[in-house]
């Protein structure tokens, strides 16, 4: 009997005695002889059933393991594919450390984990010894740039990734969009996570447990004393001991292992991946029964000789001759007692109960371990010994047992299954794999609950809008077709209203998110409120809200339903402790009249919306076909501003900025302007508010910010006496933040000194959240530029926000300048505010001064700097240059 637990034969021992008296001595001379015969005839056959036996353990070995690795490198392919993934969609730095705070990657046995880029260099790394590392020269590196496949690759990493361990490298291509090479993702495991899946009580002394590279790369192996080591120095030549997908053969000789000891060797080859799992016995181990078997018949058959000899004068000889005879093996030879305790998935072996025909009548558990009794609520000694229908009692009916007769007949099942409601249970979601072993089957039971309500997570959050509990815009127009189809077959129309929140965004600036997000979450129910049970609603993002009205009659009910609307949402919504008055704006499309599909007929409220909107605020339009030119014009002129960006057609124009007295210049303004190849010189005026709406504006105010430091360096090259530089910074450039960085980058680019660069950023640009705003400003103020409030007057601006923003320069709007000789309160404001700003430490600056009378008045006004039309229109470089040789711009100045 073999003495791996393992194995765990199961022996029914049956002897018979025999007593033969010899009458006669020569009749004693035989017995002796046959006695003699057939204990060697015995021990033979006890031989070559041992070792077929041992073959066959080795090869249930062998198997295991093999799915074992299988199972583990399916775990390694599928965490580098997530982080593939997640690294081409983001290409962060921090990814690594981000998904070990999601509790990734923390276990002992990942060593590093790294993302190299299409150069070898190492961005991003679980060990920070490694970041900025080359380590192009590796194999691995090479054989994912010089080839196309994004499959794993797995082998044995160089010594530095591991101080102490042998490790085994899980590696697998990058890839650009366009499927080009863009650098390595690679995973350093310890080498034991693959090896110690059989203890050394299990495999004896001398016991060997391999992994094998089919194609050559890797060889890690484990001995019986726990030792691992990443370079197989045990292990036979590859050529030689194993081939073909499995087997098992005696390793001895000049071709075996190399320490010298024979072994039984058994190999599986994987079917999924280029790997080759190896159990390695001992043949003294294995062939340790048969030698004490053979003792014990020898000093049995000595024995049995020496009475026979002493009882042969006599005439008679007392023979006993004892057998001892093996059942037939147990079919469940091979539970994983030693092997699965410590695992997370659950193990059963399950043996079939036959009927007299044949047929499978149940099955009963025969063995399993702790964490799968665990899932039914059970210790394993309750769990073993019970048959599927004394586990079910009422769980799950036919279905468990018509799933096990099903494995048996194909000899493979694995499913995801759903577990009954029943608090006897420990799990919820289960993935099995039966597979049958003889008269049996070996069944593991992973537990996926987690994954599966994470999955369940996934598709609320895209079905549902965390915010309002109302459907997200994927969900509705998912949900839209069948709805359209039910309106065509039931013959009543449908209207979709595309609802826009008018001053949502101010609420969200001056207020911050928070209370932005409690108003939308007060809009939703409003809305709701408003509607049938058989309307269907959806937030489309942002401040945009669609309703399906499901039946409609027409325009006129449809026409209803929005004025409804309109009317609700122009009461103000109470947030805390303040209202807020937002209103809304409605667009229309009529189903089937302005469209036969989901994506029309949001096109069409969405044109009909903003159309209305930009006649009036607070009120709905239906679409009509002729407003598409209207978008359509915007939808050109923004393609032609990011052709404008690309083939740099923005030029900036400069106006000077002089001492109001002396009329000395003291710094210019920088204006953009885009000079179109066919349509001319653009008015800003056409294209600054659309860039702002669409988001360009932050591209061109980069670019504004690089030409103006060039234009700089190219003035001081020319030997020109310069002036410092205004640059404008719109609200949601400054709001997006970035400016300091982009600004130090521009200055350092062109080598310009930041005492030449002004920044002018608009009273609205500073309403939102103020420690942003003063944590951006003073990012700024560190760089030595200084800091202007552009068309000061026109915001909401406070002297205590002034004081706390600390700037350096008022520029008082070109409204108020007007005003200066056309009425006495206009004189009164312009003083207050120069006074305030002289309080504050700040300059002042008079925009717009268009008349000699205007410069008079604010001269006496002691306003300290002038621009405007009278002093000298927007000009472009060449032009500015001269008026900063001229340097004084006032004729007949005071000086």
């Amino acid at each position: 009997m073999s003495k791996h637990p393992g194995l765990a034969p199961y022996l029914d021992p049956a002897r018979s005695n025999r007593f033969l008296v010899l009458l006669w001595p020569l009749l004693a001379l035989l017995v002796v002889l046959a006695l003699w015969a057939a204990t060697l005839l015995r021990v033979e056959a006890e031989q070559e059933r041992v070792a077929s036996q041992a073959r066959k353990d080795v090869a249930a070995y062998a198997e295991a393991y093999e799915q074992y690795i299988t199972r583990s490198v399916a775990q390694m392919d599928q965490i580098t594919m997530q982080l593939k993934f997640s690294w081409e969609n983001s290409r962060e730095a921090g990814l690594l450390d981000e998904m070990r705070r999601d509790g990734m990657f923390t276990d002992s046995a990942f060593h590093v984990v790294a993302v190299l880029d299409r150069g070898g260099v190492v961005r991003s790394s679980t060990r920070a010894g490694l970041l900025g590392a080359d380590l192009s020269a590796g194999p691995y590196f090479n054989h994912h740039r010089d080839n196309n496949s994004t499959a794993l690759r797995v082998g044995t990493a160089p010594t530095h990734f591991s101080a102490a361990d042998d490790v085994v490298l899980f590696t697998r291509r990058l890839e650009t969009a366009e499927e080009e090479f863009d650098g390595v993702v690679l995973m350093a495991v310890d080498a034991r996570y693959f090896t110690s899946f059989l203890s050394p009580a299990t495999i004896g002394a001398g016991g060997i447990v391999a992994l094998a590279g089919s194609e050559g790369r890797l060889r890690v192996e484990q001995r019986s004393n726990g030792a691992s080591f990443a370079d197989a120095v045990a292990l036979p030549r590859r050529d030689v001991p194993w081939s073909g997908e499995q087997g098992v053969r005696l390793v001895e000789g000049a071709d075996g292992f190399t320490d010298g000891q024979a072994r039984v060797l058994g190999w599986r080859q994987s079917g999924a991946y280029p790997l080759v799992a190896l159990v390695g016995l001992p043949q003294t181990e294995a062939l340790a029964a048969n030698n004490g078997y053979w003792i014990e018949s020898r000093d049995r058959a000595i024995v049995a000789t020496l009475f026979l000899v002493l009882l042969g004068a006599a005439g008679a000889v007392l023979a006993r001759r004892a057998v001892a005879r093996e059942k037939e093996q147990d079919e469940v030879r091979r539970a994983y007692r030693t092997a699965t305790e410590s695992g997370n998935d659950g193990f059963y072996m399950a043996s079939a109960i036959r009927a007299r025909d044949g047929q499978i009548m149940d099955f009963r558990i025969v063995d399993c371990n702790e964490r799968g009794a665990f899932f039914y609520g059970v210790t394993r000694d309750a769990l073993v010994g019970s048959s599927l229908t004394e586990i079910d009692s009422g769980l799950f009916g036919e279905e468990l047992l018509a799933t096990y007769r099903k494995a048996m007949e194909s000899g493979f099942h694995e499913d995801d299954r759903k577990m009954p409601s029943d608090n006897r249970l420990n799990i919820s979601w289960g993935r099995r794999r039966l597979v049958r072993v003889g008269n049996g089957l070996a069944v593991t039971l992973q537990d996926i609950s987690e994954k599966k309500e994470h999955e369940a997570q996934l598709e609320r959050l895209a079905n549902e809008d965390s915010l309002t509990g109302l459907a997200t815009r994927h969900a509705f127009l998912e949900r839209m077709p069948a709805m359209l189809a039910q309106a065509q077959v039931a013959g009543t129309g449908a209207a979709l209203l595309f609802i826009d929140l008018d001053e949502f965004k101010h609420v969200n600036d001056t207020h911050g998110h928070a209370t932005g997000d409690q108003l939308l979450k007060a809009a939703a129910i409003r809305l709701l409120s408003l509607l049938r049970p058989s309307d269907q609603v959806a937030r489309f993002g942002g401040d945009e809200f669609v309703v399906l009205l499901t039946p409609c009659d027409g325009e006129r009910q449809a026409a209803s339903v929005a004025a409804r609307i309109v009317e609700a949402f122009g009461v103000p919504f109470l947030i805390g402790d303040e209202l807020h008055a937002v209103g809304s704006s409605i667009g229309i499309s009529l189903y089937p009249r302005d469209g036969l599909d989901a994506e029309t007929l949001v096109k069409h409220s969405d044109i009909a919306m903003y159309v209305g909107k930009n006649e009036g605020k607070g009120q709905y339009r239906f679409f009509d076909p002729s407003l598409s030119s209207t978008l359509n014009s915007r939808a050109r002129l923004k393609q032609n501003m990011l052709e404008a960006l690309e083939a740099d057609q923005f030029v900036l124009y400069y106006q000077p900025r002089v001492d109001a007295h002396s009329g000395e210049l003291l710094s210019m303004e920088a204006l953009v302007r885009w000079r179109h190849p066919t349509l001319g010189m653009v008015a800003p005026g056409e294209f600054i508010p659309l860039a702002e709406a669409t988001g360009l504006i932050v591209r061109i105010g980069e670019t504004v910010i690089d030409k103006a430091c060039a234009q700089l360096a190219a003035w001081r090259e020319a030997g020109v006496a310069l002036v410092p530089v205004s640059i404008n910074v719109s609200p949601k450039q400054f709001l997006r933040g970035g400016v300091q960085r982009q600004l130090s980058a521009a200055l350092l680019r062109h080598r310009v000194p930041a005492s030449l660069i002004e920044v002018e950023i608009t009273e609205s640009a500073m309403m939102g959240d103020q420690d942003d705003i003063l944590a951006e400003l003073a990012a700024l103020r560190s760089l030595g530029v200084k800091l202007h409030v552009d068309d000061f007057g026109t915001g909401y601006s406070s002297l205590s926000q002034l004081q706390r923003l600390k700037m350096d320069v008022l520029k008082v709007d070109r409204a108020f300048t007007t005003e200066l000789a056309n009425s006495k309160e206009g004189k009164v404001f312009f003083q207050a505010i120069v006074s305030m700003a002289h309080a504050l430490g700040m300059s002042v600056v008079a925009e717009g001064v268009e008349t000699e009378e205007q410069l008079a008045i604010l001269r006496n006004l002691d306003c300290n700097e002038v621009q405007g039309y009278y002093i000298a229109r927007p000009v472009p470089a060449n032009e500015m240059a001269v008026m900063m040789e001229r340097r004084y711009l006032l004729d007949g100045a005071v000086a």
